[in-house]
């Protein structure tokens, strides 16, 4: 990214991606020694760190031939939402269309914004026969309009590595070179683990002791977990992507819907930050193990939190009592007890 303070001017909008803040987040533990930095991957053009991955995607297919010199390019790709969101801006910038295969979970908003960028949706019907999984059928579904039509490309963020260099030299070199040097830990959201794999990339590369701890959902399938429902979008998997084989983080917290929220709705009424559906898990996970991880890091270890996304797009979900109730079982008192009493 060329924009700087001595060329205050982007040539446009996209070469915002990246060089995200960090934020001190020293209301939300009172009580722990702690010091806890969130990366706030909301300031990226799309609102999530999925432009990270959609530049990296779309420059590694430019290099490698994939996608033609030619303004007839025709994208898809199966996204729970953020992707979605990011290719879709992408190829609105670039003069290309776009069809984003999702499926009943994908946040309105989401869905109005990829629409208002010139997105064509497709939403599969029913999970996977074979395994009941959402995320199964919709890469099922991408397969077949691949196969429709042979200009169709499909990028699949579930196998590239172009993913781990995003994150590699984006998101946890930024962190390292904001802080001054590595945090004792990170705490991250996992999905197709682009993230993740990124910045153990990073940290082994540089010769860093970070601990890199993996937060996924309850039902996820990754790293030896056992399928289960899973109402939230953005973090878990009902299907092994192709990258994980690569990634080994140093521990996975496993987080629950209903701890998701809280941890959501905690962090917005101790910091006024408002994350989204995976970033309240990650708060969720930092609550479970922060202790423990004072013991082990010492008094002042730095523990990075990297907030995938805002929660604006998840205000009938995560932040709407009826929702909760109607799909968690959780009422509107219940919920509030339990915010109230998260970091006491």
């Amino acid at each position: 990214m060329t924009f700087s303070p001595e060329s205050p001017i982007a040539t446009d909008f996209l070469e915002l991606t990246g060089n995200t803040p960090l934020v001190d987040l020293g209301n939300l533990l009172p009580a722990s020694s702690l010091r806890i930095v969130a990366k706030l991957e909301q300031f990226n053009p799309g609102g999530s760190a999925k432009d990270r991955t959609a530049k990296a995607l779309i420059e590694q297919a430019v290099q490698n031939g994939l996608i033609p010199d030619s303004p007839d390019v025709h994208l898809v790709e199966s996204s729970s939402g953020n992707l979605g969101v990011a290719l879709a801006r992408q190829a609105a910038c670039r003069g290309w269309t776009f069809t984003c295969v999702v499926d009943p979970r994908a946040n309105r908003t989401t869905l109005a914004t990829m629409r208002a960028l010139g997105a064509t949706i497709d939403i599969v019907a029913e999970p996977d026969a074979e395994t009941g999984d959402w995320l199964v059928a919709r890469r099922k579904r991408v397969a077949e309009l691949v196969a429709a039509d042979p200009r169709t490309i499909n990028l699949d963020q579930y196998s590239s590595r172009a993913a781990f260099d995003a994150h590699d030299h984006g998101t946890m070199s930024e962190i390292v070179a904001q802080l001054g040097g590595a945090p004792a830990a990170v705490l991250v959201a996992i999905s197709t683990t682009g993230t993740i794999g990124g910045c153990l990339q990073h940290v082994r590369r540089i010769g860093a002791s970070t601990q890199v701890i993996g937060v996924d959902a309850a039902g996820s399938v990754l790293f030896g977990g056992t399928r289960g429902p899973r109402m939230l979008p953005g973090y878990g998997a009902g299907a092994v992507p192709d990258l994980s084989s690569d990634v080994t983080p140093d521990r996975i917290i496993r987080v629950p819907d209903e701890q998701a929220v809280i941890g959501a709705r905690a962090l917005t009424r101790a910091e006024s930050i408002l994350p989204g559906a995976s970033g309240g898990a990650v708060i969720a996970a930092l609550g479970q193990i922060a202790d423990q991880l004072e013991q082990e890091l010492g008094t002042g270890a730095t523990v990075v939190v990297i907030l995938h996304d805002s929660g604006p797009a998840y205000l009938e979900t995560v932040y709407d009592d009826a929702w909760v109730e109607d799909n968690l079982k959780m009422d509107p008192a219940e919920c509030e007890r339990r915010v109230q009493q998260w970091a006491h």
